[in-house]
């Protein structure tokens, strides 16, 4: 489907999101109108100035800016395409979005990369409010939020997504959920469950929530929880890529001549490493309870929530062997039960697998309260807090411990809009304390304080719209312990004119100009860091990144065509990068934070086309496509950007069925900077079945899908490890969803 932009989502909000904007004005129970089917896809039609209540029918609610199309760029992953598309890690959730990659560091961490962006440049949220969690630091740190509870997860992409830091450069990722209710659901119980399985990593997964109405009191209940279990990945071919399989033959060959036996030997055995992914295994469970109160226009909301998994981290092929002869003089040795069961192989003497457990207890609070008809029409407020443990294992014992405590406020009064003039005023707080306790703690204990002030204004009701944002931050990063302090005042702001024609088409032109602390990752960073397998080093001298943005969008129908396009490019003053530098330490290359200007171009579209509608049987065709070219001032590539990209689609559907047959293609990726390797391209053809049994519930979904039907080998090059992580081989999924 076209991932289109419903008009909701332009609206501003503490959230910017569709679901949040319905919270704006719930009903208390008495009022809710008889609830109709909930639907699998966003609405065709135009949402402009209405929200959804809990079963999807539309209900009459003038909120805020209509069409705010600085966010030209979004995208709604939700329903049967969220089930379709559903994965334990955020960043393969969105993978088949335009405009969307992943790292790809490992089956139980893969984070969003935005047109190029990862990491600082790409805000992770939680219902509008960030996710408080590490993932950001490294990516061998998994997101500390499950799709597997997500009622829709939106990708904000353009220059309005600043609103919500300055890390938004390159867009952000929204997650909605209810583990604060959203509504009063109709039922006495209200009850969505999700269930899957796969052949390539013989995945169990279940997830489900429940929503309780306390009588007429305007109290709401919730409670949802989820488990997911994978064993090693099943791959096509070699786990390592050509050139490092080359590499690893002449260093056995160098080990023979040597007389080195043994060590020649476990260097064949891992170049010629097949079929499955070694130390791969994911285990994740969750759970979540919230409360919410609504009364007429008001709502007020709490929630704690648990987020704990563990998961395996593939080692560097032949990268272990001088360690392993470390580990042998002290006769340890070590085993990966899973992998022992599973395959009927065992890991070679005094290699010690890396594994990671992650857990976050976090508590949120949400609030939208109606003010009158004076000048502010609303007050929200978003709040969230996170105490987070990661720890880093070596074999059975603790290498790295990564501590987070952190909090993030948000506050905005909306403005009652006033003839052709509407907008929002707010203020944000975050606050993190970063402590890493280990041999290998790699980056010294920082604090980040950060205090922003935000605006967003819209003028026009015609065919013309002026929209307009800013931004201001001051930044504080400091380290105790290497007696360093920074402090950042930074400014962000984006113009935007958007012209609105016939048949949905609208077009625009936006300019930003953004500005970016450094963090304390890229500052402090000063040491070995073992599930990367690199000697991080950062540079507390950084100065604030900026960059100014421009873009062109448009999109609409013609005909039985829908279409949308966007093209842009970033001009970066002191862009901050992790390169390698050729260096080994401690027996590892070296990866450091330098600075130098960039510049970032891109395209992305889409476009689907209705071939066939009888009333009975409809056949369509979606494309899609996005490029990205990023170089740094110097003349040479920015590290791990993602090639070109293309994929078409053939649907059908025949009531209660739809069908789908997808290729993807990937090509080389030959842009690469010094000391990264050349990337092959590859092509995955895909094939769906979506069932739905009942006619009279159409929220019971049954799909089976089978992905990489031709068992083709693919390495995505956003990502670190992927010389020896590549992607799943042939797999076949199976997943039923119910809503009642």
């Amino acid at each position: 489907m076209l991932y289109r932009t419903p008009t909701s989502l332009r609206l501003f909000g503490s959230t910017l999101s569709l679901a949040a904007v319905l919270a704006a004005a719930p009903l208390a129970a008495q009022d809710a109108p008889e609830p109709a089917a909930e639907q699998d896809e966003a609405p065709t039609e135009d949402l402009h100035d209405r929200r959804i209540d809990y079963q999807g029918q539309i209900i009459v609610s003038a909120q805020g800016l209509r069409q705010f199309d600085l966010l030209a760029g979004t995208s709604v992953v939700e329903g049967a395409d969220l089930q379709r598309n559903m994965d334990g890690q955020l960043g393969e959730v969105l993978a088949s979005l335009p405009g969307v990659s992943t790292s790809g560091f490992a089956p139980g961490a893969s984070r969003p990369v935005l047109r190029g962006f990862a990491g600082e440049r790409v805000k992770v949220l939680v219902d509008g409010i960030g996710a408080i969690d590490a993932s950001n630091t490294s990516d061998d740190h998994a997101v500390s939020i499950d799709p597997l509870t997500a009622e829709s997860i939106e990708v904000l992409r353009g220059p309005a997504v600043l609103l919500f830091g300055s890390q938004a450069i390159g867009g952000a990722v929204n997650v909605i959920d209810k583990r604060i209710p959203r509504r009063i659901p109709d039922e006495a119980i209200h009850v969505d469950l999700l269930a899957g399985g796969d052949t390539a990593s013989d995945l169990r997964e279940f997830g489900g929530s429940l929503d309780v109405p306390l009588g007429n009191s305007g109290f709401v209940v919730h409670a949802s929880g989820s488990w997911r279990k994978t064993n090693d990945l099943e791959i096509a071919g070699f786990q390592v890529a050509p050139l490092l399989r080359e590499e690893l033959l002449e260093e056995a060959q160098e080990e023979a001549e040597e007389g080195e036996l043994e060590e020649a030997e476990e260097l064949r055995e891992a170049a010629g490493q097949t079929d499955f992914l070694p130390n791969s295994a994911t285990e994740t469970w969750t759970a979540n309870a919230g409360i919410a109160f609504f009364r007429g226009d008001s709502t007020l909301g709490v929630s704690f929530g648990v987020y704990d998994t563990a998961y395996g981290v593939p080692g560097r092929p032949g990268a272990g062997h001088h360690h392993g002869e470390e580990e042998d003089e002290h006769g340890d040795e070590d085993h990966d039960e899973d992998h022992d069961e599973d395959h009927g192989g065992e890991e070679e003497e005094g290699e010690e697998l890396v594994s990671i457990g992650l857990r976050q207890y976090r508590a949120d609070l949400r609030g939208d309260i109606f003010l009158g008809e004076g000048f502010f029409e609303r007050l929200r407020v978003r709040a969230g807090y996170s105490d987070y443990t990661h720890t880093e294992f070596e074999g059975d014992e603790v290498g790295t411990v990564f501590n987070v405590q952190g909090i993030e406020g948000r506050l905005e009064l909306v403005q009652n809009t006033q003839g052709r003039w509407r907008g929002s005023v707010g203020a944000q707080y975050y606050f993190r304390d970063f402590e890493a306790v280990g041999a290998e703690a790699f980056v010294a204990p920082n604090r980040t304080e950060q205090a922003a002030l935000f605006a967003l204004q819209e003028y026009g009701n015609g065919p013309l719209q002026v929209e307009g944002s800013a931004r201001f931050e001051a930044t504080n990063v400091d380290s105790t312990a290497l007696g360093i302090a920074r402090n950042f005042n930074t400014f962000s702001g984006a113009l935007g004119l958007a012209y609105d024609g016939p048949q949905a088409f609208r077009a625009g032109v936006n300019i930003s100009r953004v500005a970016r602390a450094p963090s304390g990752e890229e500052l402090f960073s000063n040491g070995p860091h073992i599930a990367t397998q690199a000697f991080e080093i950062g540079d507390p001298n950084l100065r604030i990144e900026r960059a100014w943005g421009a873009e062109i969008y448009a999109r609409g129908r013609v005909g039985r065509a829908e279409f949308s396009i966007a093209a842009y490019k970033n001009w970066f003053d002191n862009f901050i990068y992790l390169s390698a530098t050729g260096a080994e330490e401690d027996e590892l290359p070296v990866f450091q934070y330098r600075q130098q200007d960039a510049t970032y171009t891109g395209i992305e579209g889409e476009l689907d086309v209705n071939l066939f509608d009888n009333g009975n049987v409809a056949v369509g065709t979606e494309l899609r496509g996005e490029y990205v070219r990023a170089k740094l001032s110097d003349g040479t590539s920015v590290p791990r950007i993602p090639p070109l990209s293309l994929a078409g689609a053939l649907t059908a559907s025949t009531g209660e069925f739809d069908f789908r047959g997808e290729v993807e293609w990937f090509d080389d990726q030959t842009d690469v900077a010094p000391f990264e390797t050349v990337t092959e391209g590859f092509t995955h053809v895909n094939a769906s079945v979506t069932w739905r049994p009942l006619q009279d519930n159409p929220n019971v979904t049954f799909i089976l899908k089978a992905d990489n039907i031709f068992d083709v080998t693919g390495r995505r090059h956003t990502s670190f490890t992927k010389d020896f992580v590549p992607l799943a081989g042939r797999n076949i999924s199976a997943s039923v969803r119910a809503s009642f």
